[in-house]
C-alpha cells in the first residue's frame, strides 16, 4: 500500500486553451520540461500523468509498453489507488515523448554496471535530456511508483479541496473512494469537480493515503488490456492502415558483408511490385501486399562478398581461446590466488550459444514522410531511439518526427533496437508514399543481436569440512553491454566518454556472475572476445548464464563436498528471504534431497530486489531427450501491486527459460544465422509444459523487479535435477543429448 513520501511544496503551471481543458503541473523533474499532454473535448489535465473526463473516466499516461508483460495494468493502478478511483473507469494511453518520463532506473538497469563510476550524473546529463523512455530492466513500477503516487495524491487532493469549496467544509475532512469525493452523505463525482479542482493549490506537504482495507493496490485487478485483445479490438503494428499505403520486405547481408548481385528481373514478376530500394547491406522490395513484397525480396537471390557468420564450432573456439587470455578483473573478495596455491581444486567449463529472441511479432514500422515531417507507428521499447535513428536516416531533426507507439507482440528485449525505425522512414521517403514494412521470420532470424555466447571456466577449493573457501570465475562472451551503449547512445560524446573510463572490462557483460554466497575469497575475471555475431539485450541480460555457471557449479560442488544441495545453498547463503524462498520451494516440491534417480534438481537466484527459488523434477527421454516434469518456484518480489501479473509473469519466465534450455542452438546456413523458420528452433509446445506451481510469498520490503526474474534459475535447475536423474552433467545450453 501506500508510502510516506516527503514533498516539498509545488509550483505549479496552469495552462489551457478551448477543447483541450486545463493542465497542471508540479515540479517533480527540472522545472525546464513541462508536460505535453494533449486532451480530447471534455478532458481536465491534472499534470503529466492522469486525465478525468466528462463522462467520469480516468485516463492514466503511461510512458512504458505494453508487450503482456501488464504494465498498462499495475501502474494506472497505482495512481488509481492513491486517486480513490473507481477501477472499471480507468483507461491507459501511451505517454508523449518528454524528458518527464525517462526512465533512469531502466537505463541504469539495461547497461548494468557500465555507469558505476559518476553513473548519477550521466543519468541526469543524458537520460531525462534525451527523453530515453524505455521499457527495460524489470524496472516499471521500481522507476514510476513514487512519481504515480504523487500523480494520484495531488488530483485527490485538488478534486477534495474543489468539493470542500463546494461544501463549505475542511478538505482534510473529505474522503476519495471509488470516483467519488465524499464527506458525510455528501458525494461529488471527480468528472464534476475537475474543472474547478485545477484552479486550486496544493498544500505545503501533499498526503498519501495511508494503508487501508478497500485500496486498489494488492489486489489482483482485471488486465486493462486484456479485452481488447480477446476482442480483436486492440491495434498492434501490422493493423495500421493509412491511405495510399505500399508494403515493403527486406534482405539483409549478413554482418561485414556487401550486396553484390542481384536477380532485378525475377523480382519484377512478384505480384503487385512496384520498385526496389537499395541501401549498401541490405535491400527492400515494395508492392501492393507484403506478401507481394516478400515474393520480390525472395526472387532477387542476392550474392553477397566479405562477412561471414561463424559457425557454432568457430564460436566455441574464439571462447576457449579467450579464456586463455588474460582477463579483467571485475570484482573480488580476499585473496584468491593465495587461497588456490598449492591446494587441490575443482574445475568445470560450461559453455552457453547464442540465443533468439523470438518473440510472436516480427520488427515492423508504418512511415508516412511528408514536407519533411516523419510519423512512425511502431511497437518500441524506447520511443526516443526509434525518433533519433529515423531523423538521423533522413538527415532531419527529431522535432520533426512524430512516433506513435503500439502494443508490442513480444520483444524480450529486441524491441529496444531501432532499426526497424530507420528502415521504414528511408522507404517512405524514396516511395513517396506511406509504408508499412514487416520482416519476414528469416529476416528476424538474420538480423537477430542474439543474446551473447558465453563460456566459464569456473574453479574452487574446498574445505575440510566441505565449505568453499576460494571462488573463481573466468567468463569469455563479447562485451555486449559496451557494444549496446555505442549502438544505442554511440551518438552522444557524454555516453562514448563514460565507456571510456571502464579500462577494458563490460560488467553488464558478466552482470549476475558476483555471487550472493558468503566465501572467503572469491574473484570474477571478464574475458571479451569478437565473435562477429552482433549481440544484444536478451531477457535478463547476463543473468540468463550467469546464473546457469554459478548454480550448476555450485551443486557440483555440492556432490563433491557429500552434501545436500539444499542444506549445502542455505549454509553460505547471507540473504535470509532468499533462504525463504528456498525452503519454500522445498516443502511444495517434496525436496527429496536430490538423490540419484530422484529427478529433481534446485536452483535459486537474487535479481534487481526479488528473490526466486525453483525446484524441477526432469528426466531423458529414451536416454538421449531431455523433458521437464515438473517447476515449483517460490517467490518474494517485495509489495506486490497486482498479486496476478507477478503469477504470469513468473509462469511466463520459466516457460521462457525452459525454451533456451530446450531449444535448438542457432547455427549457419548460406552465410546467415540459422534456422530460418520458427517452428525449427525447437521451442517447447503445449504438450512439452510441464506442471506448474508458483508460490508468491507476502513481503513489505520494497518492489523488486518481475518480469526477467524467472528466466535465469531454470536452466540450472533443470541441469541439476538431470544430473540426479541419469547421473551425467550437461554443461552446455541450449541442452541436446549430446552436451
Amino acid at each position: 500500500m501506500a508510502r510516506p513520501i516527503s514533498i516539498d511544496r509545488r509550483n505549479l503551471l496552469i495552462a489551457g486553451g478551448a477543447g483541450l481543458g486545463l493542465a497542471i503541473a508540479w515540479g517533480v523533474w527540472p522545472r525546464t520540461y513541462a508536460p505535453n499532454l494533449t486532451a480530447a473535448p471534455g478532458e481536465t489535465i491534472f499534470g503529466a500523468w492522469v486525465k478525468i473526463g466528462e463522462d467520469g473516466h480516468v485516463a492514466v499516461a503511461i510512458p512504458q509498453a505494453e508487450y503482456g508483460q501488464g504494465s498498462w495494468t499495475a501502474l494506472p493502478q497505482i495512481l488509481a489507488d492513491e486517486l480513490g478511483a473507481d477501477w472499471r473507469t480507468v483507461s491507459v494511453e501511451p505517454a508523449p515523448l518528454n524528458p518527464l518520463y525517462a526512465n533512469r532506473l531502466g537505463a541504469a538497469e539495461l547497461f548494468e554496471g557500465l555507469f558505476d563510476t559518476g553513473a548519477a550524473g550521466f543519468a541526469e546529463r543524458y537520460v531525462a535530456p534525451a527523453a530515453l523512455m524505455l521499457t527495460a530492466g524489470s524496472s516499471s513500477v521500481r522507476a514510476f511508483e513514487d512519481e504515480l503516487r504523487r500523480a494520484g495524491a495531488a488530483a485527490r487532493v485538488l478534486l477534495s479541496k474543489a468539493a470542500a469549496a463546494r461544501w463549505g467544509v475542511d478538505w482534510r475532512a473529505c474522503v476519495a473512494e471509488d470516483g467519488f469525493i465524499a464527506h458525510g452523505n455528501r458525494r461529488a463525482r471527480f468528472a464534476e469537480l475537475a474543472a474547478a479542482a485545477v484552479k486550486e493549490k496544493l498544500p505545503e506537504t501533499l498526503p498519501l493515503r495511508a494503508e487501508e482495507s478497500g485500496g486498489l493496490a494488492g489486489q489482483s485487478l482485471p488486465r486493462l488490456d486484456v479485452p481488447a485483445k480477446v476482442d480483436g479490438s486492440a491495434n498492434f503494428a501490422g493493423d495500421v492502415r493509412l491511405a495510399d499505403m505500399v508494403f515493403a520486405a527486406t534482405w539483409s547481408a549478413p554482418p561485414g558483408a556487401r550486396i553484390t548481385g542481384l536477380n532485378r528481373d525475377a523480382a519484377a514478376k512478384a505480384p503487385g511490385f512496384l520498385m526496389l530500394v537499395e541501401q549498401g547491406d541490405w535491400i527492400a522490395a515494395l508492392a501492393t501486399t507484403w506478401w507481394g513484397a516478400h515474393r520480390a525480396v525472395e526472387a532477387l537471390a542476392p550474392r553477397t562478398a566479405g562477412g561471414a557468420v561463424p559457425s557454432a564450432k568457430g564460436i566455441d573456439s574464439a571462447l576457449v581461446r579467450a579464456l586463455e587470455t588474460p582477463g579483467t578483473r571485475l570484482a573480488a573478495r580476499g585473496d584468491v590466488a593465495a587461497v588456490f596455491k598449492g591446494a587441490p581444486l575443482i574445475q568445470a567449463d560450461y559453455h552457453v550459444g547464442p540465443a533468439p529472441h523470438a518473440s510472436l511479432e516480427t520488427q515492423s514500422a508504418t512511415a508516412r514522410f511528408e514536407s519533411g515531417r516523419l510519423e512512425l507507428w511502431l511497437p518500441t521499447l524506447a520511443p526516443g531511439l526509434a525518433r533519433d535513428a529515423a531523423a538521423a536516416a533522413l538527415g532531419i531533426a527529431a522535432a520533426q518526427v512524430v512516433v506513435h507507439p503500439m502494443l508490442v507482440g513480444g520483444s524480450f528485449g529486441m524491441g529496444i533496437e531501432p532499426t526497424v525505425a530507420a528502415q521504414a522512414a528511408l522507404l517512405a521517403r524514396a516511395a513517396k508514399r506511406p509504408v508499412q514494412l514487416t520482416w519476414s521470420r528469416r529476416e528476424e532470424l538474420a538480423r537477430d543481436p542474439f543474446r551473447p555466447p558465453a563460456a566459464a571456466r569456473m574453479t574452487a577449493r574446498l574445505g575440510g569440512n566441505g565449505t568453499i573457501l576460494g571462488w573463481r570465475a573466468k567468463i569469455a562472451t563479447p562485451p555486449s553491454g559496451t557494444a549496446l551503449a555505442h549502438r544505442l547512445l554511440g551518438g552522444d560524446a557524454a555516453a562514448r566518454a563514460a565507456l571510456l573510463l571502464q579500462g577494458g572490462g563490460d560488467m553488464a557483460a558478466v552482470a549476475g556472475a558476483v555471487p550472493y554466497y558468503r566465501f572467503p575469497a572469491f574473484a570474477l575475471d571478464h574475458h571479451p572476445v569478437e565473435i562477429g555475431l552482433p549481440t544484444g539485450y536478451w531477457r535478463s541480460g547476463a543473468h540468463s548464464y550467469t546464473a546457469f555457471f554459478t548454480e550448476s557449479f555450485l551443486d557440483e560442488l555440492a556432490h563433491a563436498a557429500s552434501s545436500e544441495p539444499l542444506s549445502f545453498r542455505v549454509g553460505i547463503t547471507g540473504e535470509a528471504r532468499l533462504v525463504r524462498c528456498l525452503s519454500t520451494a522445498a516443502a511444495l516440491g517434496g525436496w527429496e534431497g536430490g538423490v540419484p534417480g530422484s529427478g529433481q534438481g534446485i536452483a535459486c537466484h537474487s535479481f534487481r530486489g526479488s528473490h526466486i527459488a525453483l525446484l524441477a523434477e526432469a528426466h531423458f527421454e529414451d536416454g538421449r531427450v531431455p523433458r521437464v516434469d515438473r517447476l515449483v518456484a517460490a517467490v518474494d518480489c517485495g509489495r506486490q501491486i497486482n498479486p496476478e501479473l507477478v503469477r504470469q509473469q513468473i509462469e511466463g519466465g520459466l516457460l521462457f527459460g525452459m525454451a533456451a534450455a530446450l531449444g535448438a542452438p542457432i547455427g549457419v546456413e548460406g552465410g546467415r544465422p540459422a534456422p530460418a523458420r520458427l517452428g525449427a528452433l525447437g521451442l517447447p509446445r503445449l504438450a512439452d509444459t510441464p506442471d506448474i506451481t508458483v508460490e508468491l510469498i507476502r513481503s513489505d520490503a520494497e518492489p523488486g523487479g518481475v518480469s526477467e526474474l524467472a528466466v535465469p534459475v531454470v536452466a540450472p535447475a533443470i541441469a541439476n535435477a538431470l544430473y540426479a536423474a541419469a547421473g551425467f552433467r550437461l554443461r552446455r545450453l541450449p541442452f541436446t543429448a549430446a552436451a
